[in-house]
Formats: structure tokens, sequence, C-alpha cells
């Protein structure tokens, strides 16, 4: 395996950690509270988005890098990554028959999700690979990461 596949799976495992943490908050929130199939994908989507670049904003910061910077490294780094995964992950629940419907004490409920966040954590490795090679998604993180560490 080269390092450019190892640095993008690294990278998506993280973007995996913020978008499970929104996905199932979500799922678990709008459920818990009787929504609709439509705002609990919406409400999933939307905290798997902030979840995803507070992780991102949170490492820049403390590595160093200055509000704004982090900010547009965690918008450049993450949005690609974040997005491939929440329409893979809900298409996938969407495709599973009841997951969409099943509730919190249902085991469908988190099979689905668990598996749906897997396919979805393959399906982002090979698209956070080819914006590394080009020097963008994660690679831009990356980039200021070793830029602070060295000033230190």
């Amino acid at each position: 395996m080269t390092d450019s596949w190892r640095m993008a799976i690294t990278a998506t495992r993280h973007c995996l950690t913020g978008c499970a943490l929104g996905e199932i908050a979500g799922m678990v929130l709008s459920t818990w509270w009787g929504w609709g199939n439509a705002a609990n994908i919406a409400l999933s989507i939307v905290l798997a988005f902030a979840f995803g670049y507070t992780l991102t904003y949170t490492g820049l910061r403390r590595a160093g890098a200055d509000c704004r910077t982090a900010v547009r490294a965690a918008l450049a780094s993450d949005t690609i990554s974040i997005l491939t995964m929440e329409l893979v992950d809900n298409v996938f629940i969407l495709l599973v028959p009841g997951a969409i419907s099943a509730g919190l004490g249902d085991a469908l409920f988190w099979w689905s999700l668990v598996v749906s966040l897997s396919v979805a954590f393959v399906a982002a490795v090979p698209v956070n690979q080819w914006l590394m090679e080009r020097g963008k998604g994660h690679a831009v993180v990356h980039q200021l990461h070793e830029g602070h560490a060295h000033h230190r």
C-alpha cells in the first residue's frame, strides 16, 4: 500500500468520525422526536457536516493555525469527503427496506446505520486519495499541520 493510500485512509477515518457522530446524533434525535424521514435525513446531514468541520477546525487550532486559516482549511479538506460519505450513507439507508423507518429499539436501525457508515467510508477513501494526489482535500490539512509543527 502506498503512502498516498495510507494518508487517504487516515483522512477518511478522521472524516468518518465527524460524519458518524453527526449522523448518529441526527438519526437518534430525529427518531426520538418523531420527525419524518426528510427531516431525519436533513438533520443528520447538517450535524455530520457540523461535527466533521468542527473536528478538523479544532485540530488545526490546536496545531497553531489562526481562526480564519482553520475555517478555510476545514471547508477545503472536508466538504467533498463529507458530501461523498453522506450521499452514500443516506442512499444506503433509503435502499435497505424499513431502515429509514426503524425505531431506536430496532436492531435494523443500528445495523443499517453501522453498515451504511462502513460503505460510505469505503466509497470516500478513493475520493480522498484522488484529492490528496492533487494537493487538495485533506492534503491542505496535512500541509498546515506540517507547517505549524516546523515552527514550534
